[in-house]
């Protein structure tokens, strides 16, 4: 197998960034795998793992990144994936649950353990404060891998925890 890295660009957003980004690695031969891109307040986090080709290590890929004018004061990291890249069977998605309502401090610490409690695994998060103009929600999609034997128990649970504060709880199975 191909070495493996671990790219992670931090910095300002701005038009362009993840198309400067990605035609720097196709350009080189990486193979995109994993990969997340959140613009985040006035910032952005690229977050990748990447397939290097023969003979590019993550140094190298780290100092070529550096180097792009759309970089320019970003922090950016490059660094050996110690992990298998590939998921095991808690890493596939079987639901994806969108929690939204007020502000509750607190929220996503109770949802991930009632997740814990039936041993689900977030497999991704994204948490969000709309601007008023959009409505002023709070927005959490969970993207989870619920076992089969607690699905029902599980998105009960949530679905009461959602309710007990006030928030709306939308759930949808994930055929991906």
């Amino acid at each position: 197998m191909a070495s493996v890295a671990l790219v992670s660009v931090l910095g300002p957003d701005r038009v362009g960034l993840v198309a400067a980004i990605a035609e720097h690695l196709f350009n080189i031969g990486v193979n995109l795998r994993d990969t997340t891109f959140a613009s985040l307040g006035s910032g952005a986090e690229f977050l990748a793992i990447c397939e290097l080709p023969s003979g590019l290590e993550a140094g190298d890929l780290e100092a070529g990144l550096k180097q792009l004018p759309e970089l320019e004061s970003a922090e950016v990291r490059a660094v050996p994936y110690a992990f298998d890249p590939s998921p095991g069977p808690a890493g596939s998605i079987t639901h994806r649950i969108t929690i939204s309502g007020g502000d509750q401090l607190g929220l996503v610490a109770r949802l991930a353990e009632v997740f814990r409690q039936y041993n689900a695994n977030i497999v991704r998060l994204e948490a969000r404060k709309l601007s008023d103009v959009e409505g002023g929600l709070y927005v959490t999609r969970f993207a989870v891998f619920i076992p089969d034997e607690q699905v029902n128990l599980c998105l009960a649970t949530v679905s009461n925890t959602a309710g007990a504060l006030g928030l709306d709880c939308d759930v949808e199975a994930s055929t991906l």
